[in-house]
């Protein structure tokens, strides 16, 4: 397996590169792309689903993206460990009908030896908002680094 960089153990600056490195990549709302970064046999905890290895990681992806329609993300290091990280994020979407929502949650992460991610947990709440109160337009500018709003 090539590695896919930074990989375990994670400083600060390794960690908060693999958090925006993510974040990128969830906002190209690729399902390959994304499937990319996870372990053949990935384990996920998804809200209330669980999905099991890439290629249902992928699958879940593309439903995940057929729904929530003009999905942007922002991720936060919130801690890590020496192959573990912790995020907080926010992210906004709207479904068929035009109804606008802001999604809330935290993430668990743990990598393999190469930087594959091996296990992801998500809790994660939905707020209906209207469009005037989107505060996400875009994937993040380059060299922005910013951290989330709280609310």
């Amino acid at each position: 397996m090539t590695p896919r960089p930074p990989v375990p153990p994670f400083t600060a600056s390794t960690a908060r590169q693999k958090v925006l490195a993510a974040e990128a990549a969830w906002n190209t709302r690729d399902p390959d792309r994304v499937a990319a970064a996870y372990t053949i046999d990935s384990i996920w905890r998804n809200r209330d689903e669980f999905v099991a290895g890439r290629e249902e990681i992928r699958a879940f992806l593309a439903r995940k993206w057929e729904k929530e329609l003009d999905y942007v993300l922002r991720k936060d290091l919130w801690t890590f460990g020496d192959d573990r990280i912790a995020v907080r994020f926010q992210y906004e979407w709207h479904d068929a009908e035009g109804n606008w929502f802001r999604s809330y949650g935290n993430e668990l992460w743990e990598f393999d030896a190469d930087g594959l991610m091996r296990r992801r947990e998500a809790s994660i709440n939905d707020l209906a908002i209207t469009a005037a109160e989107r505060r996400i337009h875009g994937p993040r500018a380059e060299g922005d680094d910013s951290g989330i709003p709280l609310q």
